[in-house]
């Protein structure tokens, strides 16, 4: 597997992959993949990278983040739906933290509650819980 930093002509590919993360984990976002392309566009103008990862030249996973204080913070990351089940996001979350999470830096990541199968999967990789965020509907 490759991790490379993602360019402009990538920026449909992660808008798709970002309304399918949508999706998955049940989000309350009415967004577009052309507003959520433009939003994605933005986050790569200021302070985020996306970083595609590849097999064999086939992009099959993604994860947005940012160096904050003291550590990365990883907003969103997705493994392409015919990837998963594959060992393709354990891969791909090792090779992320190898290459882009400085030794001795925290990792920081939110995962709405509704969404099951991203909190096994993050539990699965050693994450653990650090707080639960309330808010009105």
């Amino acid at each position: 597997m490759e991790l490379r930093i993602a360019t402009d002509a990538d920026l449909p590919q992660l808008a798709a992959w970002n309304r399918e993360l949508i999706e998955d984990e049940r989000a309350d976002n009415p967004m577009t993949p052309a507003q959520l392309e433009l939003r994605m566009r933005g986050w790569l103008g200021g302070e985020y990278v996306a970083g595609i990862f590849e097999e064999r030249g086939v992009p099959v996973a993604y994860a947005l983040f940012r160096h904050d204080e003291g550590g990365v913070y990883l907003r969103q990351f997705f493994v392409s739906r015919v990837q998963r089940r594959r060992g393709v996001g354990r891969e791909a979350f090792a090779l992320f933290r190898a290459r882009c999470v400085p030794p001795g830096a925290s990792l920081a990541l939110d995962v709405l509650i509704q969404n099951e199968r991203g909190l096994a999967f993050w539990r699965a990789v050693g994450m653990r819980e650090h707080a639960t965020g309330f808010r009105l509907p």
